[in-house]
């Protein structure tokens, strides 16, 4: 590992100071820059602790109605929050069907939007990686491109982001707070993550020294609880990434929709918010042939970044289908053993001790 500096920081201002420095890092719990570290695919001269910065670690009432959450809230104690379960079924799911249990326990809600691609080719230091390296090229495009992008790559790259929280955050227009040397300032999520287009190198749009200080969700969030499910197909049952995953909440009025909602994760270097699906849900009575109409349009834009992914296309529109059949049906009473899992049963209680 290479030599770097280390303080730590005891407010906001002073880890903002800190981090303006040419080359520095945050360190929260270091689930992802730890290892990115070890293995020198990046090298910070200077990381900045911020796991005792007070105030950042509350799950409390906005003054809009909605819910604010500090950015070093743990996944595990979120996700079993049981007015913010009861509240956001869907975040809750997906929080606890990402990682393993000691990682959702170390890990923070604001280091979960921060994480970094896994693309073997960004982690593997003797391929050649424009995220890396701009300029260098992209050792995917060609390569083994089983899990890479089906929507939103460039030439420059094809990974994908692999947060699950991030997939109903972005259904569900989650605000981003952000402190830097500038001050204060906002963005909606959907906003906070960027394309590669020409520049992969820059992942989202914080400045140097910027810091996520809390994510706000607005009271309308709160108004799909009854109807919201998220679900990821995975390699593997637990631990491991999703190859696509969908955020499908729903609120019914007089057996019609009044509003439906719908992300995907694992198509894009961002959570794939699909608008023209959600449009063609509106107004229609639930059912099969609207859920596949919206599929198809979900997919409508879809490109496969190599022969190896083209099944992805194919296997979001049914998984598109399935979650808005899923959230149709009802939040379920339980929690399901295997969370967002097409395996498991519908068991989960919004609410319901997580234990």
């Amino acid at each position: 590992m290479n030599r770097f500096d280390y303080s730590r920081a005891a407010s906001v201002a002073e880890a903002v100071a800190a981090a303006a420095r040419p080359g520095a890092a945050y360190l929260a719990a270091g689930t992802n820059l730890l290892d990115l570290m070890k293995g020198a695919v990046v090298t910070p001269g200077h990381l900045v602790d911020i796991t005792r910065l007070p105030g950042l670690d509350r799950i409390e009432p906005s003054g809009d109605g909605g819910v604010r959450i500090g950015a070093l809230v743990r996944n595990s104690d979120l996700a079993h929050d049981r007015d913010f379960a009861r509240a956001y079924p869907a975040v809750a799911e997906a929080l606890l069907s990402g990682a393993s249990a000691q990682l959702r326990n170390a890990a923070t809600v604001g280091g979960n939007l921060m994480q970094r691609t896994r693309c073997p080719y960004f982690y593997d230091t003797a391929s050649p990686c424009n995220k890396r390296t701009p300029g260098a090229g992209c050792a995917a495009i060609g390569g083994a491109t089983r899990l890479h992008a089906v929507a939103g790559w460039s030439e420059h790259c094809i990974a994908t982001h692999p947060s699950d929280f991030c997939v109903p955050l972005a259904a569900l227009d989650a605000i981003v707070e952000i402190e830097g040397p500038g001050g204060a300032r906002t963005v909606p999520l959907a906003d906070f993550h960027l394309l590669p287009g020409d520049t992969p190198e820059r992942e989202s749009v914080l400045a140097p020294g910027e810091l996520i200080v809390a994510l706000r969700l607005p009271p309308e969030a709160a108004g799909f609880s009854a109807h919201a499910r998220y679900l990821k197909v995975r390699d593997r049952t637990s631990y491991a990434f999703a190859v696509v995953s969908a955020a499908a909440m729903l609120r019914l009025d007089g057996g019609r929709i009044a509003d439906g909602r719908l992300a995907l994760g694992g198509l894009a270097l961002k959570p794939w918010r699909v608008k023209a699906a959600e449009a063609a849900l509106m107004g229609r009575a639930p059912g099969p042939e609207v859920f596949k109409e919206a599929a198809e349009a979900a997919l409508a834009e879809a490109k496969p970044s190599g022969e190896a992914n083209a099944f992805k296309v194919e296997l979001a529109r049914r998984i598109v289908v399935r979650a808005l059949t899923l959230a149709a049906a009802g939040t379920p009473e339980r929690l399901p053993a295997l969370p967002a899992s097409p395996f498991a049963a519908s068991s989960f209680a919004p609410g319901a001790a997580h234990g």
